[in-house]
């Protein structure tokens, strides 16, 4: 019996493709590697956090230099994703866990953990899904303080 929630199968291989991109998104970040984060968005793509934008792919180059000034290391998860696509575009709602472990300073090391829900336009260009922009929400954030290993 089909259903209304039924779904071809290039629409899914479509959602397939714009998973796999959040979490080469979550790699280049965590690796530090501006030029495939870079290319993981079109040309005039974005990321926004509360009205802090990186605009284009040089701007956004710039992402990884920053995190290292503020971060000894990050781990960026990638949870669920809802997505709708309408031929080479698609909209999506892109749920993670950031962890950020500062560098230890006064004998403490300090986590802190994002709940972020990232508001994502994707445009396929050649073939290939990448970011128009991404919307970071920051819904809480936890603060650990970590023993420092010997």
């Amino acid at each position: 019996m089909a259903g209304q929630h039924e779904l071809s199968a290039a629409t899914i291989a479509d959602e397939q493709a714009i998973f796999r991109l959040a979490h080469l998104y979550a790699q280049a970040v965590d690796r530090r590697d501006t030029e495939a984060l870079a290319s993981l968005f079109i040309e005039d793509g974005v990321i926004d956090r509360n009205g802090n934008a990186w605009h284009g792919r040089t701007a956004l180059r710039g992402i990884p230099a920053r995190l290292d000034g503020l971060y000894a290391s990050t781990l960026h998860t990638v949870r669920n994703q809802t997505v709708t696509v309408d031929g080479d575009t698609a909209e999506g709602e892109t749920y993670s866990i950031a962890c950020h472990l500062k560098r230890p300073e006064d004998g403490k090391q300090v986590r802190i953990d994002w709940g972020i829900r990232y508001q994502d336009r994707f445009t396929r260009e050649n073939g290939a899904w990448l970011f128009a922009k991404r919307e970071l929400i920051v819904d809480w954030v936890e603060t650990t303080e970590l023993p420092i290993a010997p």
